[in-house]
């Protein structure tokens, strides 16, 4: 099955090659574009109302699709993180606790149950731990790693895109994977996170906006709100469980060591150690929802791969994109 896929993707992409001297600007192109941008925009509007993010990616993605094919074929590729990015901020207009019981005592509990630390007679959840026995130093590292959660794994889609453009999609497509095992989570079962009991206590608030918690000494040291920012436009506040900022750079460690990187992957695995550990210290996350994090992207690889060597339809959606990009 796996030698069979390999064999048309290579006549797909030798037939792409030939003849692919048509007009950038061809009536179908235009006109396919500009109608998913007038969609776009327009479903937006309805669902979550106006937002300047929503021209600044419109115009990313007509300025890269006609300025040239090499331009076009990158916006295409990673056409799979604007689907993510869009589906994640379509989350403002679905609430996840519309839809099930936010879960906020029975986590806090749980967690102290299974990691409890014990202090002057007292049982503490690492997140109150940390809050203790925080430092200075140990703030500004949980930033800087938490600050890796999509840029590395973006710079590593562009790393592919260039080295390998199926590894590419294949890790792409097990990033959109893994996301939407966590979305599904996300509604199935809404969480608060460590510093929503920290700062309100078990009373469920519907509409409680972000909050930057422990990474805020990360912005005043610094003088950037990029925290702030973030958070400012958080899609919804009961989604801690998974954290799937514990997932990411686990799959990009995962492609760093089946496309065999070298020393990168000792670099993506402190990465993936220390979000781990940021997401907890910081008080955005329990153990429980960064296990949780990892258990997500284990589940997409193996779904992926799985897909990939049974599925008819995902090998050829592969061929399809494959040649779309190449």
């Amino acid at each position: 099955m796996g030698q069979n896929f390999s064999v048309r993707l290579l006549i797909v992409v030798k037939q792409s090659s030939v003849g692919s001297s048509k007009s950038l600007f061809s009536v179908k192109d235009v006109a396919a574009v500009a109608s998913g941008s007038i969609a776009y925009l327009v479903l937006a509007y309805i669902i979550i109302g106006f937002k300047a993010d929503q021209i600044v990616l419109v115009g990313i993605f007509n300025a890269l699709y006609f300025s040239s094919f090499q331009t076009r074929k990158l916006i295409l590729g990673f056409l799979i993180f604007i689907v993510f990015w869009v589906l994640f901020d379509s989350m403002k207009a679905f609430p996840n606790y519309l839809f099930n019981t936010v879960h906020i005592e029975s986590l806090y509990n749980a967690e102290k149950a299974l990691f409890g630390i014990h202090r002057e007679g007292t049982i503490l959840t690492p997140n109150e731990y940390f809050k203790a026995n925080g430092r200075l130093f140990l703030d500004l590292l949980a930033g800087l790693f938490y600050l890796c959660w999509i840029p590395v794994p973006l710079a590593f889609a562009v790393y592919l895109f260039i080295k390998n453009r199926l590894a590419f999609l294949q890790f792409s497509l097990t990033f959109l994977v893994v996301n939407l095992i966590g979305f599904v989570i996300y509604y199935l079962y809404p969480a608060a996170p460590p510093w929503y009991v920290e700062n309100i206590g078990f009373h469920f608030i519907p509409h409680t906006p972000g909050n930057v918690a422990a990474l805020s000494s990360f912005d005043q040291f610094t003088g950037v709100p990029v925290f702030a920012a973030l958070y400012s436009k958080s899609s919804n506040v009961f989604a801690a469980m998974p954290s799937l900022h514990s997932a990411y750079p686990l799959i990009v460690f995962y492609y760093g060591l089946k496309h065999k990187i070298g020393m990168m992957n000792i670099f993506f695995g402190i990465v993936a150690i220390g979000i781990w550990f940021a997401a907890v210290y910081s008080r955005h996350h329990y153990l429980l929802d960064v296990f949780l994090g990892i258990g997500c992207a284990v589940a997409g690889i193996v779904l992926f791969n799985w897909l990939e060597l049974k599925s008819t339809i995902v090998q050829k959606f592969l061929t399809k994109y494959h040649s779309l990009i190449r």
